[in-house]
């Protein structure tokens, strides 16, 4: 079993890495909780799959369980769903001497997340993270949110799990296309940080050597994330490289009712374009966005969006939540493996996104990215 201990300054907590983990989840618990009451919060898609055998095994150790099943979808991370998940948690008699186990990908995460970060002012709780995007990502650094009509994750918190387990044998009943989806934000990691993992993702020759390696992929991203929110745990500087392909990504997910993308995807096409424009503004080295599309592609990833819709994407991205006052914090790459903040102003931005091709000067003002030391 794989163990990558998360540090930060007040508390510390666990990611457990192995196939077949979600057997031993009740022993884990105890390890961690002396509470009696866990409320699995997850959605109908996993709920059969995975939502019940979860329940036997917690009752078998001797918790009183119950069970919140959600709609699926990005469109349910709202407040409607969280006042329902208050209700159900009052109904249980949920105290803080409780928990919380959020059981799903992204989406159930982040708004299990947030209703334990904020339930009579917070209560403890554990990730099992079924998708790839979430057993690589968003389970780990203590990110939770919800959404609203005007923008994605506009309402959150930072508030960390007690533990993350992620058992990579969950994955075997995940959809082809919403493992592609993960794909992306493993691709991110390696382009951001990463240029040995990035060769690595390169050679692999099909999905049987996929599926050898995904133990190992799994545990790379989570220990290059792990370095990152250890140096910033609130995103306030290197941990916004994180967030590379996500501003145009989060503006094409809005456009399109998050509906015809998924947020990889998303993610996808927004890595692909912000590279070709910084490549044609001399801020990335050239034939960097190249390898990220052949990557992408490898993936089934898409990479392109027809034109007509880059003026939407402009007028969504000035309501980013990684806006500074009258400046946008930009994540570009010097080259494959080295990613860095660009902070322009946001009256540049219309500019910098007009064509992805018609070239802008802007004043640099780039933060000390000097986490490529893994």
């Amino acid at each position: 079993m794989k163990k990558i201990e998360v540090l930060l300054t007040n508390e510390k907590y666990n990611i457990y890495i192995e196939k077949g983990l979600f057997e031993s989840s009740g022993k884990k618990m105890k390890e961690i909780f002396v509470g009696e009451k866990i409320t699995i919060i997850t959605d109908d898609n996993v709920n059969p799959l995975y939502g019940e055998k979860l329940k036997k095994i917690l009752e078998k150790s001797g918790f009183e369980v119950n069970t919140i099943v959600l709609a699926v979808g990005e469109k349910n991370k709202n407040f409607v769903t969280l006042n329902r998940i208050y209700k159900e948690l009052i109904k249980f008699q949920t105290t803080r001497s409780d928990m919380i186990v959020a059981l799903g990908g992204g989406v159930v995460g982040d708004v299990a997340g947030f209703a334990a970060s904020t339930y009579m002012r917070g209560i403890s709780y554990v990730q099992i993270p079924t998708s790839l995007i979430a057993q690589v990502d968003s389970s780990v650094g203590g990110k939770v949110a919800i959404n609203l009509e005007e923008g994605k994750n506009l309402v959150g918190s930072f508030y960390q799990p007690k533990m993350v387990l992620i058992d990579p044998d969950l994955l075997k009943t995940l959809e082809q296309r919403y493992f592609n989806d993960g794909m992306a934000e493993v691709i991110k990691y390696a382009c951001i940080s990463d240029k040995q993992f990035f060769e690595l993702l390169v050679s692999i020759e099909n999905k049987e050597v996929l599926d050898e390696n995904i133990t190992e992929i799994i545990c790379r991203c989570c220990e290059m994330k792990k370095k990152i929110v250890q140096k910033d745990e609130r995103d306030k500087s290197e941990r916004m490289l994180l967030n590379f392909g996500h501003t145009i990504g989060h503006a094409i997910e809005k456009i399109f009712k998050h509906e015809t993308y998924t947020h990889g995807e998303a993610i996808s096409i927004g890595m692909y374009l912000v590279t070709t424009q910084s490549e044609n503004l001399g801020l990335s080295q050239v034939g960097t966005a190249v390898r990220i599309k052949e990557l992408l592609t490898k993936f089934n990833l898409p990479y392109e969006i027809d034109k007509k819709y880059y003026e939407e994407i402009r007028n969504e991205i000035t309501n980013d939540k990684k806006r500074e006052g009258r400046s946008l914090n930009l994540i570009l790459l010097k080259t494959i493996g080295e990613g860095y903040i660009m902070r322009i102003p946001i009256d540049e931005v219309n500019k910098f996104i007009e064509t992805f091709r018609k070239p802008i000067t802007i004043e640099r003002d780039v933060y000390d990215n000097s986490i490529n030391d893994y």
